[in-house]
């Protein structure tokens, strides 16, 4: 993963994680459940650079 994949990753992530919590507060169930799945999605990507950093070293 290039440092522009991470960083893409790392704003989705952060973009994900505001739009859970702005969801909650406004009592918006879907926009909760778009952010929690943007985050797993950042997440997940995150995980699998990792492991594959980690199997290339």
């Amino acid at each position: 993963m290039t440092a522009t994949d991470k960083m893409t990753a790392k704003t989705k992530q952060a973009k994900g994680a505001a739009k859970e919590t702005l969801g909650r507060a406004v009592g918006n169930e879907r926009m909760t459940a778009e952010g929690r799945a943007e985050r797993a999605t950042s997440d997940l990507r995150q995980a699998a650079s990792k492991a594959d950093e980690a199997l290339h070293r």
